[in-house]
């Protein structure tokens, strides 16, 4: 293809060029630049037609609340339905006034240039479309369940708050005619499309196409619904945000990127000496003007099929802004011109083959060409001539209802859903703007209205009467609630009471007259009359003609129509059935494939802190186990006196219980012992009074389990490894019991029944409880609801309980005593009447009540008996010293034997008794003579019931009757106090003490006397209920205060959750978030907030010393101080509860968040999330691990008398946001700069919110710069760098800032001859990617051209990039290193350090300098990044120290 530069020029171009504009030749920028974004194109109205300017309503909106609320069915009919009655029908019927395929595109891009509603608003509002059941496109399984995604246009917020201010939605280009879509509608996008030489856009591999877009511009980048193909790859850089949507609307937007370029090397050529802002602002005014002319004098009126006003020059009172009825109804029309293929072809009149999704056609297929990428059919400049020369010669479909399938039932959607239906959307689109009905619209022009439905349009109605019926019934026969665009669909052909023709007209016209930029007014001084004759004579064939490789034979001068005899006529009026079929819908969830991630990322998380208990747990067993050991040392273990053989087997315990090893030996006292690993006794069984034991074996195969059921003992239960061992233990019992003259019954069941009937230690704890209950209950008056209900019990429960003799070690246990313990031995032997070693129900209930309900007297006859060994009546000094170990011995022996001999002789010596070898009872009693009170109130503290504290009504007396006075009515008799007991009723001591021995199983020739007890007190019965009740009551009795402050605390822990939670539900609805995240962030802030407020105070309960103040005050009445650490307990089990609530409830988030399109994501996180058509959210891990950030440059005056030194830092607070939060930052200016600097990342709310506040939209909102609070400087390690001949600089990240100032620092000092230890400096910046801190490159670059001494050497380290010698790199090292040997630039950065691939390795780099500066001594080494990268520096530096005389100094920060 000729380079289009040499081609022919038109005459109209070449003659204004050349000839007619002398001025351009010397040309300057002598007249007012028009703005990008459209500002003050209007000076009284500053904002009018600017991005995100409101659309004007031309008529009331139209909304079901009058405000915003958009009608929706019943009350009007479901888009589909409409679109499915009334814009069906036949493609392949060309336009009546052969318009080209190239005016619909032209159309199209005209509407971008100035209409822009792509996106949604915030919060994101759905309107979906739902679609009616058994719709043969989108629903064809009649599920009912299908809806077309829609979400409500972007609005202004200061509309939509009464019906006197309805919602107004927002235009997202600039209204004015001014190139928007050719150079961006802000100064950044043009800046981003420039070359900023010679005045050029900026091109590709080929200066005939655009730059592939690097997503620097933020373009519109929807998925190809065909393909699924999303991203940026075959993506071009447009000022149309929208160009690539299809290669038709592609192929409009290179031409007139190539016109630009054809205009700026025109005038370079002309003027050689002109820079390059001269060049491209006269080229951009040039196309603008031409762009206009074509639109307002070519193209609109081949649009409407009328003529437009004549120009009557600027008039500012001129409102441009764009209506909703043109905006959302009639510029829609334009879809009905569309067709369903687009050919291709030469200059030659070839029409060329096309490559679809699926096939080779005749022509492009327009449903399988949106937003495709690297189109197969487009790979070079003249494709796209050829798409431009077959529009020119393709006859557009006819306008009319019909709206070809391409369009209406696949036209691109989002990918959860990729067709949709762009009559149905368009619908919606007039209903969520709040469009008027389209009788009411006709008003506005004065026209009729429409009365009937034929009369809307006669030729249609005649040729299909049953459209309208349906339409009619649609509506329920209501025309005036017919809506805009459907009438306007509908409408007479050529009619001139048409109401779109007139909207359109009405549109465009205020644009021109309200555009004080327009080309033809005469007072902006933008042109010459001659430049202006020029633009006049320049039709949109000139600009094809200067722009492709068509020639004048090869294209008809009028473009936008195709008429008899001009070239290349098309083969046919393609339709449908010519192509290949579109690609059907698909849906995608926006989740898909990130499921198993997910999950096992939580599982992960939820692990962490299990992991941390396991270490812990870890820890505490491995100090367990040495604890153990060193008992193992110090603790002798009891041995059994005989060391018979030994059998082992395992012990089970029970169906919930593990099984035991242990050793069972059968001892020569007639006792069988089992021991555990140690050789700790676990239990013994006393052989001695047993008359017969029992075995009960298993028979199942194995035969290893084993039952020995002993009388008054609980069953031991043995698994063996087998049947031999069985036996061999069996054999060895049997033969021990015969030698001590025992019975063994041997019998046989199954393992089933055999461990069924076992009765294993806890039911013997169960029964034994039953027992002591009752005991309890007799001996302290207690009913059956305090000491349990005995009635309920089952017989054989409450029989065992009865027929239950405790032994010595249950007796021991009950008293929280040893078996072995003297005091037990000497009270069991006491209690054991028939001396069988068990004690009966009988002989402990005896026992217990002297213990606990006799007088001092009765107490001290007691002990007086159970020491009185020989039964003699008396009691030798050996006897009383027995009975004093006794209990010294269960007071743990905290005297050794002197002095308890001590203590006897001076109690004897004080009572007179130093000359009595025995004692008898009266004397024993003497002793006690100072302490008969403690005496009375002493009891015995046994398991299950606590001493009772008792008066002297509470006391029993013994009453001995004669054998001759026993009433019948004795035991109705009221019990008699002791003040009340005569002498003659109360025995001697003797006789007492005699009774007392034959009550507890000693020989005795004396009567025996009987206790006679009777409770003084009202009895009363409960029930369960009443029981619950009444401890409840106690309850709440006991800890009122407690309840009370609980109740307030927590009180206010849930109104913090509460007004947290309500206010993200209700007060932030506009934000989008409860729409959004619905129940997850409404949890995760109503629990971070109580969590916040828990553990505010969960150390306050820990102050002992301030808990100690105020329990001396009048607040100890009200608060319970003494419970601090309970409630501290409380407080920690709420705040976890709250965590935990809080994680889970942002793991829901992050689903969410995942799952939502990027629309409803831009609307939360506008500064991370931008909405470019991808749709595809941010993945799982990108919330869980990266950040929304950026860094924020503060730049200000330097304060007076301010010094600091390289390398220190400051703290700032923002009034803005809170004068009393401080923050750290690092200097990254140099002390002899007269303002100081700061470089912030944005990690944190804080931080965020800062760079938000300084940004320029918000400056100029404020109209000054914020003001901040300055504090400090404050020293650190890195202020020492110049205190060593060699210093490395290590920055990792934001970690350089501190190193910035260091740097420009010493070349100052270098250039000023300064006197510096430092000769040196090595400065290693790691970092992922060199774009993340431009702002560095611009010090570096700064230093470079400073240092003429060659003090500072840089080393950049890339991490986002394999190591150098990776394969996947080395090509990219050499180009490096061959770039930095030709130019002495770094290809990436572009600065003369030395650029490196992968993560530094520090001991290497140490080691060269040593071999570099042998003549130092030590080498300062100071890092500043990440924990991982400054522990490696501490490797190294300590590596290096070990090997080398060269000291390496490590000084580090991290962040």
């Amino acid at each position: 293809m000729k380079t289009v530069w040499n081609n022919l020029i038109p005459p109209a171009i070449s003659w204004t060029l050349l000839l007619c504009c002398p001025s351009l030749t010397s040309a300057v920028l002598n007249w007012e630049i028009q703005r990008y974004d459209g500002w003050y194109n209007n000076l009284a109205h500053h904002s009018r037609g600017t991005v995100g300017a409101p659309f004007v309503r031309l008529l009331p909106a139209n909304y079901a609340d009058g405000v915003l609320e958009a009608i929706q069915e019943p009350e009007l009919p479901n888009p589909r339905s409409i679109s499915n009655v009334a814009m069906q029908g036949m493609s392949g019927i060309p336009c009546d006034r052969n318009r080209t395929v190239l005016f619909v595109y032209f159309g199209f891009h005209v509407i971008d240039e100035i209409l822009e509603v792509t996106g949604s608003g915030c919060p994101t509002e759905f309107l979906n479309i739902q679609v009616p059941s058994g719709d043969p496109v989108f629903d064809p399984n009649s599920t009912g369940s299908v809806q077309l995604p829609f979400q409500r246009s972007q609005w202004t917020t200061s509309s939509g708050q009464s019906p006197n201010n309805p919602r107004l939605q927002i235009n997202h280009a600039t209204t004015w005619i001014d190139g928007s879509s050719i150079y961006g509608s802000s100064h950044s996008w043009s800046d981003a499309l420039r070359t900023f030489s010679d005045g050029l856009l900026a091109s590709g591999s080929d200066k005939l196409l655009p730059r592939q877009s690097t997503g620097l511009i933020r373009l519109w980048k929807t998925a190809d619904p065909a393909t699924k193909q999303h991203g940026l790859q075959g993506l071009l850089d447009f000022g149309n945000a929208r160009a690539n949507e299809s290669p038709f609307l592609q192929a409009e937007s290179i031409i007139w990127f190539r016109y630009h370029n054809y205009l700026a090397a025109q005038l370079k050529a002309q003027n050689p000496t002109w820079t390059d802002e001269d060049l491209f602002q006269n080229a951009r005014k040039r196309v603008i003007a031409t762009f206009q002319r074509i639109i307002f004098y070519e193209w609109l009126p081949a649009f409407i099929g009328q003529n437009v006003s004549e120009y009557g020059g600027y008039k500012k009172q001129v409102d441009p802004g764009i209506s909703p009825e043109f905006q959302s109804a009639a510029i829609r029309i334009i879809n009905s011109l569309v067709p369903s293929g687009v050919y291709m072809r030469t200059k030659a009149c070839l029409f060329r083959n096309v490559t679809n999704v699926n096939r080779e056609d005749r022509a492009f297929r327009m449903c399988n060409n949106f937003w495709s990428r690297e189109n197969p059919n487009l790979k070079g400049p003249q494709d796209i001539d050829d798409v431009i020369l077959g529009m020119a010669s393709q006859i557009a479909e006819r306008e009319d209802n019909v709206v070809v399938s391409d369009l209406r039932d696949f036209m691109y959607g989002p990918l959860r859903f990729t067709r949709s239906d762009v009559v149905a959307l368009d619908i919606q689109r007039g209903r969520d703007s709040g469009l008027p009905s389209y009788n009411q619209a006709r008003q506005i022009f004065d026209l009729q209205p429409i009365t009937n439905w034929s009369s809307l349009n006669t030729r249609l109605h005649s040729e299909k009467p049953e459209l309208f019926d349906q339409l009619a019934a649609l509506y329920k026969n209501d025309i005036s609630k017919l809506e805009m665009l459907v009438g306007g669909f509908l409408e007479s052909d050529g009619d001139s009471e048409r109401l779109f023709p007139n909207l359109i007209r009405d549109q465009f016209e205020r644009i021109r007259d309200g555009d004080r930029f327009w080309f033809e007014s005469t007072k902006n001084g933008l042109f010459t009359p001659t430049e202006l004759e020029a633009i006049w004579n320049t039709k949109y064939a000139d600009v094809l003609l200067a722009t492709t490789s068509a020639g004048p034979q090869d294209i008809q001068r009028h473009v936008f129509f195709w008429e008899d005899g001009d070239p290349c006529a098309q083969p046919k009026q393609l339709n449908d059935s010519d192509l290949e079929p579109c690609v059907k819908v698909s849906t995608m969830h926006y989740f898909q494939g990130s499921g198993a991630g997910f999950g096992i990322l939580i599982v992960a998380l939820c692990c962490l802190p299990l992991a941390a208990l396991l270490m812990a747990f870890t820890v505490a067993g491995v100090r367990k186990k040495e604890k153990n050991k060193l008992q193992k040392k110090t603790v002798s273990v009891r041995t059994p006196t005989d060391s018979g053989n030994k059998i082992r087997a395992f012990e089970w315990q029970g169906p919930k219980e593990p099984n035991r090893p242990v050793s069972i030996i059968l001892d020569s006292d007639k006792c069988l012992k089992a021991m555990d690993n140690k050789g700790a006794l676990i239990r013994s069984i006393n052989l001695c009074n047993v008359g017969h034991a029992d075995i009960i074996q298993s028979t199942n195969d194995e035969q290893k389990a084993l039952l020995l059921k002993v009388p008054k003992e609980y069953d031991l239960v043995l698994m063996f490894n087998g049947e031999e061992d069985r036996n061999n233990f069996v054999e060895d019992l049997k033969a021990y019991l015969e030698r001590h003259g025992t019975n063994l019954l041997i019998h046989e069941v199954k393992e089933c029944t055999l461990l069924k009937e076992a009765v294993t230690k806890q039911q013997r704890i169960k029964i034994l409880d039953t027992f002591f209950r009752r005991v309890f209950a007799q001996v302290l008056e207690i009913d059956g609801s305090d000491a349990g209900d005995f009635d309920n019990e089952i017989s054989k429960k409450a029989k065992e309980s009865l027929k239950c003799e405790l032994t010595s070690a249950e007796f021991a246990d009950v008293l929280g005593l040893k078996e072995n313990s003297m005091f037990v031995e000497q009270m069991f032997s006491l209690a054991d009447k028939d001396g069988n070693g068990y004690l009966s129900f009988r002989e402990f209930l005896d026992i217990f009540i002297v213990l606990m309900k006799g007088s001092p007297e009765e107490k001290s006859k007691l002990m007086f008996a159970m020491y009185d060994v020989d039964g003699s009546g008396s009691m030798s000094k050996e006897e009383f010293s027995q009975l004093l170990r006794s209990f010294i011995e269960i007071a743990n022996n905290c005297l050794p034997k002197e002095q308890i001999q001590d203590v006897i002789e001076s109690m004897f010596k004080d009572a007179g008794f130093e000359d009595k070898e025995e004692l008898m009872w009266e004397d024993f009693h003497y002793l006690f003579r100072d302490h008969y009170h403690e005496l009375e109130l002493a009891q015995l503290n046994v398991k299950g019931i606590e001493g009772q504290k008792r008066g002297r009504t509470n006391q029993v007396s013994f009453i001995i009757k004669k054998k001759d006075e026993v009433p019948k009515s004795a035991e109705s008799q009221p019990e008699t106090s002791p003040k009340e007991t005569s002498p003659t009723e109360t025995s001697s001591p003797e006789h007492f003490i005699l009774d007392l021995r034959k009550r507890f199983g000693k020989k005795s020739s004396q009567t025996t006397g009987k206790v006679f007890t009777e409770p003084i007190r009202d009895k009363y019965t409960r029930n369960k209920f009443q029981q619950k009740y009444h401890e409840y009551r106690q309850y709440t009795q006991n800890h009122q205060r407690q309840i009370f402050c609980s109740i307030i605390f927590f009180g206010i822990t849930a109104g913090v959750f509460v007004e947290r939670a309500y206010y993200y539900a209700v007060l932030r609805e506009h934000s989008g978030v409860p729409q959004t995240t619905r129940v997850g962030l409404i949890i995760a802030r109503g629990s971070a907030a109580a969590v916040s407020f828990l553990y505010s105070y969960i150390l306050l309960t820990m102050c002992r010393n301030l808990i100690t103040v105020l329990r001396e005050t009048f607040l100890n009445l009200y608060i319970p101080f003494d419970s601090a650490v309970d409630f501290h307990r409380w407080v920690a089990m709420a705040a976890a509860f709250f965590s935990v609530l809080h994680s889970a409830a942002h793991a829901v988030n992050i689903y969410t968040l995942s799952a939502n399109p990027l629309s409803v994501l831009a609307c939360l996180f506008p500064e991370a999330v931008h909405d470019d058509g991808s749709e595809l959210p941010l993945k799982y891990y990108w919330w869980f691990f990266q950040n929304i950030t950026g860094v924020t440059h503060l730049e200000f005056k330097r304060p007076k008398d301010f010094d600091y030194k390289s390398g220190q830092w400051v703290r700032i607070a923002s009034l803005i946001l809170g004068a009393n939060e401080y923050h750290p930052f690092t200097l990254t200016s140099a002390p002899h700069e007269d303002t100081l600097s700061l470089h912030i990342r944005a990690v944190g709310p804080w931080t965020i919110r800062l760079r938000e506040i300084y940004s320029r939209e918000n400056i100029l909102a404020l109209g000054r710069n914020p003001k901040i609070y300055l504090d400090g400087p404050f020293g650190e390690g890195h202020q020492e760098w110049n205190k060593f001949e060699v210093s490395v600089l290590v920055g990792g990240g934001i970690g350089v800032t501190p190193f910035a100032s260091i740097l420009k620092d010493l070349v100052f000092k270098s250039t000023i001859n300064s006197k510096i230890l430092c000769k040196k400096i090595y400065f290693i910046w790691v970092t992922r990617t060199q774009r993340q801190f431009e702002w560095l490159e611009d010090i570096i670059r700064e230093v470079e051209e400073t240092d003429k001494n060659s003090l500072v050497s840089v080393h950049i380290y890339i991490t986002q990039l394999a190591e150098k010698f990776d394969l996947r790199t080395t090509m990219l090292y050499i180009c490096e290193r061959h770039f930095q040997k030709v130019s002495n630039r770094s290809l990436f950065t572009g600065l003369r350090s030395i650029t490196h691939f992968g993560r530094p390795q520090f001991f290497p780099f140490f080691n060269s300098l040593v071999e570099v500066h042998p003549e130092v001594t030590k080498i300062g080494v100071f890092s500043c990044g990440p924990p991982g990268m400054t522990t490696n520096v501490e490797k190294a530096c300590e590596q290096m120290n070990k090997r080398h005389t060269i000291q390496f100094h490590h000084h580090y920060e991290n962040f």
